[in-house]
């Protein structure tokens, strides 16, 4: 889903939701994006979220006095889009899914953190609409970004970060459970014995991933660590994987796993254009304002 949400923002040079749940819905039904050439392992908030997507864009070509000749292609629909409500998730649903896939959206508009933030935390709203998951996403992309402006480990991870960085995140305050993760209750050195639990639920997750991340000195080590926490151990490493690889970078990433990455070549040209594809979104908004 990280590479739906990568081909969507550099496909329309900008944040569109709707196109975005349109590659979600592409990966469900067609494989699309998938290693595997078909979806796999999709969790039930996320596939409900989906269909419940599809069955909008049903009913609204149905409503629509404007025939579509397909619903899918948001730039040929646009005007007649806009209205569409995309948020397809309800209060409550407060899975991992939408941490896991966050990445693309902070490393698109890292140069400008407080829509980095914003859009952090609608690119988890769509599909997991309690407030714990978007406030986690909204926390998790300002960590990225500001991994990305060169932050260090000591700033990122300062007790003060949330609060010293409180106008960034706009009106709304972050949920408890998130300030509390944020304020460092994952700042424990004895993992699983310490309380830290990578589980399905988003609150746990972001805790276990940032507890890899200050725990560590390096992403393999990091890596390493997520995985031998325990519990749902694949999203732990790729919560802790999107942070610590913006921090530490690509060229820290182990010598001896770069090889066996799947597709390498692409993720490689895809990194590439979504840095170009920010960095003229933001030159185009700057020079607007």
């Amino acid at each position: 889903m990280a590479l739906c949400l990568a081909n969507s923002l550099i496909s329309c040079q900008d944040f569109v939701p709707y196109d975005q749940l349109v590659r979600y819905k592409w990966w469900l039904e067609f494989g699309y994006m998938s290693s595997t050439g078909k979806c796999f392992d999709i969790g039930n908030a996320t596939r409900e979220s989906i269909n419940e997507f599809t069955k909008r864009q049903n009913d609204f070509q149905n409503q629509s006095q404007t025939p579509i000749a397909n619903i899918d292609d948001y730039a040929s629909n646009r005007q007649l889009l806009k209205d569409f409500n995309v948020y397809c998730s309800k209060e409550g649903v407060a899975g991992n899914g939408a941490l896991m896939r966050l990445a693309p959206v902070p490393l698109f508009f890292f140069r400008n953190e407080k829509d980095a933030i914003k859009y952090s935390g609608i690119s988890g709203q769509i599909t997991h609409g309690d407030k714990k998951s978007t406030d986690a996403c909204r926390f998790y992309g300002a960590l990225i970004a500001g991994a990305m402006r060169r932050l260090s480990k000591d700033e990122l991870l300062n007790y003060n970060f949330y609060s010293n960085n409180r106008s960034l995140f706009g009106d709304e305050d972050l949920h408890d459970d998130i300030k509390s993760i944020a304020q460092g209750s994952y700042k424990t050195k004895n993992g699983y014995e310490g309380g830290i639990r990578g589980k399905g639920y988003v609150v746990d997750s972001l805790e276990a991933a940032l507890w890899a991340f200050y725990s560590t000195g390096s992403f393999k080590e990091g890596a390493l660590a997520a995985v031998n926490l325990g519990d749902d151990t694949d999203t732990t490493a790729a919560i802790y994987g999107q942070l610590a690889g913006a921090f530490y970078g690509y060229k820290s990433l182990p010598k001896e796993w770069v090889p066996h990455i799947y597709a390498k070549d692409f993720l490689e040209k895809l990194s590439e254009w979504i840095a170009y594809e920010g960095d003229q979104w933001y030159k185009q908004h700057i020079t607007a304002q």
